[in-house]
């Protein structure tokens, strides 16, 4: 009855394949996207160590994107380097 609604309502959950490890996949990385701290979701899905959670909850593309939007360029000018008249000169005479 479950499968029948489900597909019902997301006609492309037919041809897919649900087991108890892509639930608890799917919802690892809803924690993720959500901003929960790995450790939380390694106690939350009973993981001893936070690395056991790193081996199926990798970062999807639009937590990426997103982690890129919050960095700042660097306040840093580039500017080109001027040698020295005097070095330009003693490399004159190599």
């Amino acid at each position: 009855l479950a499968v029948k609604a489900a597909t019902a309502a997301q006609p492309q959950l037919a041809t897919r394949r649900i087991s108890p490890h892509i639930i608890r996949h799917t919802t690892a990385m809803h924690l993720l996207q959500a901003g929960v701290d790995i450790s939380v979701i390694a106690l939350w899905l009973g993981h001893e160590s936070p690395t056991t959670t790193h081996q199926y909850v990798e970062a999807d593309l639009a937590m990426k994107e997103q982690a890129l939007g919050r960095l700042q360029e660097p306040d840093a000018g580039i500017r080109r380097y001027k040698a020295p008249d005097s070095l330009i000169e003693f490399l004159k005479t190599l």
